[in-house]
């Protein structure tokens, strides 16, 4: 609006605006000003829209949140650093060489079903002979001391 005003106000010379009636003059101001005022109007419209379409957006966004938090029997997993401690059941065992009393977690299956078998504690590991070589377990006692735990399920 100010650069329409502004290259009205130059296309005008000074001698054409003392020879030019007031009339004139003032008509052509009343016609920028109503530009102007149109120009307004259209983009209030525009902002009150997009207000408002965001207003339902967020409603249906916060509907959906609401509607996940309704199923009852849904369980969520625990999340990654709570279920690395989670040692699986399946995976203890006896060895007759080592006790017949107390099983130990073998190193294979939790290879196989506990992705972070890596990054147990190697103080935990035993070593034993079965008569023919050293096998290696971990004691669970010794998991349970530095925080792991045999989920049972």
């Amino acid at each position: 609006m100010i650069v329409a005003t502004a290259v009205a106000v130059t296309g005008i010379s000074a001698s054409q605006a003392r020879a030019a009636d007031t009339r004139d003059i003032l008509g052509g101001l009343a016609a920028l000003a109503i530009i102007g005022a149109a120009v307004h109007h259209y983009q209030d419209e525009k902002r009150e829209e997009e207000k408002k379409r965001r207003h339902k957006q967020q409603k249906k966004k916060a509907k959906k949140q609401a509607q996940k938090k309704v199923h009852k029997n849904h369980v969520r997993p625990l999340p990654n650093r709570v279920a690395r401690y989670d040692l699986p059941q399946r995976c203890l065992r006896t060895f007759n060489a080592y006790s017949k009393k107390h099983p130990l977690l073998g190193p294979n299956c939790l290879k196989k079903h506990y992705k972070h078998a890596d990054s147990l504690p190697r103080q935990c590991k035993v070593g034993f002979w079965n008569g023919k070589k050293v096998k290696r377990a971990y004691e669970p006692a010794c998991l349970r001391q530095n925080g792991y735990r045999v989920v049972y399920q």
